[in-house]
């Protein structure tokens, strides 16, 4: 039997624009993995730096690579995905790395819970130099509903370590909306969220690299959130579920009274409805938690 067929192809997508500096690390952080049923596809954009140098030196390791010019950063993601034929999807930009052997506990993870169709893995950060590092956060922070989604309170879904399902990918349209130039991931999870709940995990699966110049998540930060305020209130408006959040909005505040934090905290997630979390101890290895 062909090693590759006991593991579910995995289709990689990076687009590309004038990332020299940082995309060789993006690649390696990629094929390093050894995951033997990859499918990575590089989109360039037609960069006039050293990228298209860069990206021939790995060009044997790679399903697909091409360089001209598009129409911004997820029409280069959607011609990838259009390329590609992988069970499991993601894409990792031309600065942002994947945590080593990260593949193979995605999969792993996929291969296990057959109900779960999209994942988000533990939120980590990579400083310029490619330093990994996280924040504090609440204890349900890195957990996620469309509930807590749509009251938008200022976390987002780490777009880096977000790995789904093809068949998701098709049944939420496969496509990114194009109209949505910074948000359209924000707009592709509200889509994922109308069929299947987000399952997290504790694995670090992949991490977003802050820098110090020239980067859009820090520059456009206004512009993005006005187009997710714009994407939530459409989504509103197309399952009239106003009343509902604002219920949830209200308990919510209210859970905030309670003096014990343990029981504070489970009101908070069970009002969220967060869905189980992957997890892994010694005894049990990788199990889903109790909701």
């Amino acid at each position: 039997m062909n090693m590759t067929s006991s593991f579910p192809k995995i289709t990689i997508v990076t687009p590309s624009f004038n990332q020299g500096k940082y995309l060789e690390e993006t690649i390696l952080s990629v094929i390093d993995q050894g995951y033997p049923n990859l499918e990575y596809i590089i989109i360039d954009g037609g960069s006039t730096d050293e990228s298209l140098s860069i990206i021939k030196k790995y060009e044997n390791q790679l399903a697909y690579w091409v360089s001209e010019k598009d129409e911004g950063l997820y029409h280069g993601i959607q011609k990838g995905f259009e390329k590609s034929s992988g069970e499991i999807m993601a894409w990792i930009n031309a600065d942002d790395m994947y945590h080593k052997k990260s593949l193979f506990k995605t999969a792993e993870i996929f291969s296990k819970f057959g109900h779960v169709q999209w994942i988000m893995g533990s939120n980590t950060y990579f400083d310029q130099n490619g330093h990994p590092f996280t924040y504090d956060n609440l204890p349900y922070s890195q957990r996620w509903s469309s509930s807590r989604l749509r009251l938008f309170d200022g976390q987002f879904i780490q777009q880096e370590s977000v790995f789904w399902r093809r068949a998701l990918w098709e049944k939420a349209g496969g496509y990114l909306d194009q109209n949505y130039s910074l948000a359209a991931d924000f707009e592709l999870w509200l889509r994922f969220f109308r069929y299947e709940k987000l399952y997290t995990t504790t694995f670090m699966l992949a991490g977003f690299r802050l820098r110090t110049e020239n980067q859009k998540s820090f520059n456009q930060r206004d512009q993005y959130l006005a187009q997710q305020k714009e994407l939530l209130l459409r989504e509103k408006r197309k399952d009239g579920k106003t009343f509902q959040l604002r219920i949830c909005k209200l308990l919510l505040g209210l859970a905030t009274l309670i003096p014990k934090r343990k029981w504070r905290e489970r009101l908070q997630a069970n009002v969220l409805n967060l869905p189980p979390k992957v997890i892994f101890d010694r005894q049990n290895g990788i199990y889903l938690t109790k909701k």
